[in-house]
C-alpha cells in the first residue's frame, strides 16, 4: 500500500499545482469571497471576509460596479451623508488587496471579494468576477457560506470544507459535497471557477437555526480558523473570539428562561454526542424545533388554520 502523504493547507497545495502563469511579474494571489444573502445565515461568511480586510489592513482595489444585476426593490442603495452632501451608495462587489508572506518566505496577495448576491444574470458576474481575479494573478479561490443547520450552539462546529476537485480534496482533506438543491452566487462562482480550472474550495459555517439572528460570532470565528489553516497565517481573533463568549453567554441565559428552547437543545446535544444519523432522529429533532416555535409564538398547534 502506498504511503499517504501528508496533507497540505491550500496555499501549499495552489503554489504545487499552478504552473508559473505569463504574468511572473506580478505576486501570485488568493481571492476569499463571501456575499451578502441566502447563503450568508447569521452575516457570518461576510463577516468573516470583512474581519479579514480589517486583519489585513487590505485596501481597495476595483470594484464590480451593477450592470442591471440587482432588483432595486429587494437590494435598494441606501442614500447617505457626506461633508453635508447626499449621495447614494448602490449594490456593488469590492475587491480589497493585501499583501503577505508565506511560511516558506514567499511573497503573496490575497484579494478579498464581498457584496451583495446579485438578483440577476449570474453567468455574467460570475464572468465578471472571474477576470478581475485573472487581471490579479489568481492562483486559487476560496469561497465562504455560513447555512443553517440542525447543530446545538453548545458543541464544537468547525467549518467545512468541500471541492468538486477529487485531487485537490486528497491535498488538503476536503470532502466531496453531496448537497442537491436550490444554490447561492457562492455555488455557482466555485463551480464555474472550478470548471475553468481554477482551484477552488467551498468552505462553510454551521448557524445553529434556532438562534441564527446576526451576528453570529462563533460560526464567524469558524470560518476565521478553517482560513488560518487554509493560509498558513495567524489572525488576530482575540475580539471575535470575546464577542462568541459574551453569544454563548447570552443563548445560555435565552435557554434559561424558556424550558422548550432548552428541551430542544438538548435533543441536539444527544443527536451530536451519539453522532447518530439515523433519518428518525433528524424527525425527531424537526419536531421539537416546530414545537418549540409554536409554543414561542404561544400557539397551540392550531394557529395556522385560524384567519
Amino acid at each position: 500500500m502506498a504511503e499517504q502523504q501528508p496533507l497540505k493547507s491550500f496555499l501549499e497545495y495552489v503554489n504545487q499545482v499552478q504552473p508559473e502563469g505569463e504574468d511572473e511579474q506580478k505576486l501570485p494571489t488568493i481571492m476569499v469571497a463571501a456575499f451578502e444573502g441566502w447563503n450568508d445565515a447569521g452575516e457570518a461568511a461576510t463577516s468573516a471576509l470583512n474581519g479579514l480586510v480589517f486583519a489585513m489592513e487590505a485596501t481597495l482595489r476595483t470594484r464590480i460596479k451593477d450592470k442591471d444585476y440587482y432588483d432595486y426593490q429587494f437590494v435598494r442603495p441606501v442614500a447617505m451623508r457626506r461633508n453635508g452632501r447626499l449621495v447614494h451608495v448602490w449594490p456593488q462587489t469590492d475587491f480589497y488587496l493585501a499583501k503577505f508572506t508565506a511560511a516558506d518566505g514567499q511573497d503573496w496577495q490575497l484579494l478579498l471579494a464581498t457584496g451583495q448576491e446579485p438578483n440577476f444574470r449570474w453567468r455574467e458576474f460570475c464572468a465578471d468576477v472571474l477576470t478581475v481575479a485573472a487581471d490579479h494573478n489568481v492562483k486559487g479561490l476560496i469561497v465562504l457560506g455560513a447555512a443553517l443547520a440542525e447543530v446545538p450552539h453548545t458543541r464544537a462546529t468547525p467549518a467545512t470544507i468541500t471541492s468538486e476537485d477529487a485531487q485537490l480534496r486528497a491535498g488538503v482533506g476536503a470532502t466531496e459535497s453531496d448537497y442537491e438543491g436550490p444554490t447561492g452566487i457562492t455555488g455557482i462562482l466555485a463551480y464555474t471557477a472550478s470548471q475553468a480550472g481554477l482551484p477552488t474550495l467551498s468552505m462553510w459555517a454551521q448557524v445553529p437555526a434556532y438562534v441564527s439572528q446576526p451576528p453570529v460570532p462563533k460560526a464567524t470565528l469558524s470560518l476565521l480558523r478553517r482560513l488560518e489553516q487554509q493560509l498558513g497565517l495567524h489572525f488576530d481573533t482575540h475580539e471575535v473570539e470575546e464577542d462568541s463568549n459574551a453569544w454563548m453567554r447570552g443563548v445560555a441565559k435565552l435557554m434559561e428562561e424558556d424550558e422548550d428552547l432548552a428541551a430542544y437543545v438538548a435533543e441536539l446535544e444527544h443527536a451530536a454526542d451519539t453522532d447518530t444519523v439515523a433519518e428518525s432522529s433528524g424527525d425527531i429533532i424537526a419536531q421539537e424545533f416546530e414545537r418549540y416555535l409554536r409554543r414561542r409564538q404561544g400557539g397551540s398547534g392550531t394557529d395556522s388554520d385560524q384567519s
